[in-house]
Order: structure tokens, then C-alpha cells, then sequence
């Protein structure tokens, strides 16, 4: 590797060198402003930390990391109670306790990193990889030993730049798939992409709607979100306690300080039924691109009104008005979001166990604790 490649450890925001955004201009998620949200906002059991890498003196890769201590929170949702969820919080506390992960753990997809085209990737996973074991070193001088670390969500196409010698100790293993909606050049309006739905997802369509109609949606500003805090926290725990692994909770201000950071590239739509919020979703913008984030409900109205389907249609619709290339649905919930038409793309991660005994087994390990979603894939389309 070249000599004049170097690596500098930020641990906020607000330190990070004045040129860091002439990188991160195409990904607003390693960007000065998000990662500011993060510093501000992040869940109280995650310490971020952003990377430089370097060309003699010019930035040329961009990095984040986010240290997890998966004691701090209740991983397990509802089903604490069963004994595999005892097993893993054993492992967890004794084994597992701190985690750190190259790339961000509150989104889906590759970002981890950007690097320019003044250095290879090759050569920019061997200096970030020099970058995590002095990061390692940091957080055990500070009395934080990591157990393991993580590289994640990368397509299959991605992956391969990861064989190389320093990551032979690493075991690959699959996630559930990132959804993503690519349709969105074929239709100019809404109406255009329910006709292009077969006549079985059509009715779907249809009878959705009709549930709905008496549920008034609007984007929601600054002011509104944080009037209506306590009860946006509340439907967001509702959905996440249901999730069967958590490892984070979003921190009670976390939209709030999101949309007065980001402003109109974060979107935050409400859904009212006689004036109360029932639900919500979220979008951020991301160049031609749309994420969706975090989104809320409560359990009686989703059922009745048929909420999260709702919510998939209105951010289709979204995205074919405003032109955006391409609508990121990020994992879970996969079969639903795959009878609206988004497809599957494989995502991978590459993980290591500081003790080399739990190493050898611990793709293994993953699997158990985190078996793959059996489910199926739909087209809706004629």
C-alpha cells in the first residue's frame, strides 16, 4: 500500500475538517449535517465516530462507525420471556457486550464509506482497516473492549473488494435483502402505476384506499413534530417493541432534531384520524435517491385502516411525482413491501469475534441468532 496514505479519527461533527463536504456531496448520510443529527441525537447506547482517510494531505474517503454497548438496551421486544431470548442476552452481556460497526446501523445499504477516485478501494479497506484496530485500541483504553466488529450491508458486487489478506479473519454472512422500488421512470403519475398493476394487486390498491379515506395525511414541520413528541415516541415504540432483535432506540428528540437540521430533505408525513396522530412515516432525501426511515402507528388503526400499506403507496406516489430515481424501503417487512413491487437486492456483512475460538464458529453463531426470514417474493405487475 502506498506510504502516503493516512487515517485521522474525528469524534464529533463539529471537528471534522472544512473540506469533508466536497466528498460527501453524494451521500447526504456521511455528510456534516447528518452526522451533526447523530452527534446530537443518536441512541443513548451508540458512540459515532467519523474517519478520514488521506492522500499526503487531501481527503480522499470518508468513514462512520458506530460503537453499540448492547447491555444498555432491551434487545429482545416482546418476546423476552422465551429461552432463546434468555440465551442470546447471556451471550450478549458476556460475550457481546460492545460492538463496533464500520457503516451505519439505523439505515440499510452501503453507508459505510465513500471513497474518491485519488484512491482505490482496495487500498482505501486496508487503511480503514489499520483506522478500526487503532479505534479498538481507543475504546479499550477507555475501559470498552470490543467484542466484536462488523463491516455491513454491502451488495454481493461490493463484497468481493473485501478479499483481501486483512479480512481473511472476518466470516461473511447475509442480512435480510435491502427492498428497493427502480420502477419509478416508467409512470409520470400515481394513477399510471396502479394500472400497471395486475388486477389482484389493484383491488389490494383499491381496498386499501377505501379503508383509509377517512385518514387525513400532511407533512408535518418542525414546530408540529416537536408538539407532538411524546406521542411520536410513543407509536414509534409501538412498532419497535414488536420487532423481534433490537439493538438501539431512537432518542426522544431524534425527528425533531432531524428536521430542524436537514430541513425539506428530511420529510415527515402524519396520518390523523379526527385530528389525533395515529401514525407516521418518514423520508430523507438523498440525492436523486429517497430512504425511508423510521415511521410509527398504533396497532388498532394500522389493522383497521390498513396504515403501513397506506404509507407504502403514498411514498411510491411520492417518488414517481417528484422524479426520484429510485425509493430505498430498506429491510423488513419484506413480503408486503414486495407485493407493491420492490425487489430484493442481497446484502452482506463481514464480521470478527475477538476471541479467535468464538471467531471460528461465529458465522455460525449469527445464524442462529439471527436465522434467515423465510418468505416470498411477489409481482405485482401485469
Amino acid at each position: 500500500m502506498d506510504l502516503s496514505f493516512s487515517f485521522k479519527i474525528y469524534s464529533s461533527a463539529g471537528s471534522l475538517p472544512q473540506n469533508w463536504d466536497a466528498l460527501a456531496i453524494e451521500n447526504i448520510f456521511l455528510s456534516k449535517k447528518y452526522l451533526q443529527v447523530l452527534d446530537e441525537s443518536s441512541p443513548k447506547n451508540m458512540i459515532c465516530n467519523y474517519i478520514g482517510l488521506y492522500k499526503n494531505e487531501e481527503i480522499v474517503g470518508l468513514v462512520i462507525t458506530q460503537m453499540l454497548t448492547l447491555t444498555e438496551v432491551s434487545s429482545f421486544g416482546v418476546n423476552k420471556s422465551c429461552i432463546k431470548s434468555k440465551l442470546r442476552d447471556f451471550v450478549f452481556k458476556n460475550f457481546a457486550k460492545n460492538v463496533l460497526l464500520v457503516g451505519n446501523n439505523m439505515l440499510t445499504g452501503q453507508n459505510a464509506f465513500i471513497f474518491s477516485d485519488k484512491i482505490s478501494v482496495t487500498d482505501g479497506l486496508s487503511i480503514l482497516k489499520k483506522a478500526v484496530t487503532h479505534l479498538k485500541m481507543e475504546f479499550k483504553s477507555r475501559g470498552k473492549k470490543i467484542h466484536i466488529t462488523s463491516f455491513k450491508d454491502f451488495t454481493i458486487e461490493e463484497s468481493k473488494n473485501f478479499k483481501l489478506e486483512g479480512f481473511k479473519k472476518y466470516s461473511i454472512f447475509s442480512t435480510q435483502p435491502n427492498m428497493v422500488f427502480t420502477n419509478l421512470d416508467f409512470w409520470k403519475t400515481e394513477e399510471d402505476y396502479v394500472t400497471a398493476l395486475s388486477k389482484k394487486y389493484r383491488d389490494h390498491y383499491k381496498r386499501a384506499r377505501k379503508k383509509s379515506e377517512m385518514v387525513v395525511k400532511r407533512q408535518m414541520t418542525l414546530e408540529e413534530i416537536t408538539e407532538n413528541n411524546p406521542k411520536i415516541n410513543e407509536l414509534y415504540l409501538n412498532v419497535t417493541k414488536n420487532a423481534p432483535f433490537n439493538t438501539f432506540y431512537l432518542a426522544e428528540n431524534h425527528f425533531a432534531n432531524l428536521k430542524d437540521v436537514l430541513g425539506d430533505k428530511f420529510l415527515f408525513y402524519g396520518y390523523f384520524l379526527d385530528e389525533k396522530l395515529i401514525g407516521f412515516n418518514t423520508i430523507i432525501v438523498n440525492g436523486t435517491s429517497l430512504d425511508t426511515y423510521f415511521l410509527g402507528y398504533d396497532n388498532q388503526h394500522q389493522k383497521d385502516k390498513m396504515l403501513y400499506l397506506n404509507m407504502l403507496y403514498d411514498m411510491i406516489g411520492y417518488s414517481i411525482a417528484k422524479k426520484y430515481s429510485k425509493l430505498i424501503f430498506s429491510r423488513t417487512a419484506l413480503e408486503i413491501k414486495s407485493s407493491v413491487g420492490a425487489k430484493p437486492i442481497e446484502m452482506v456483512g463481514f464480521i470478527n469475534h475477538s476471541n479467535q475460538f468464538i471467531n471460528r464458529y461465529i458465522g455460525k453463531l449469527f445464524r442462529y441468532f439471527d436465522p434467515k426470514v423465510t418468505w416470498i417474493e411477489r409481482n405485482p405487475f401485469k
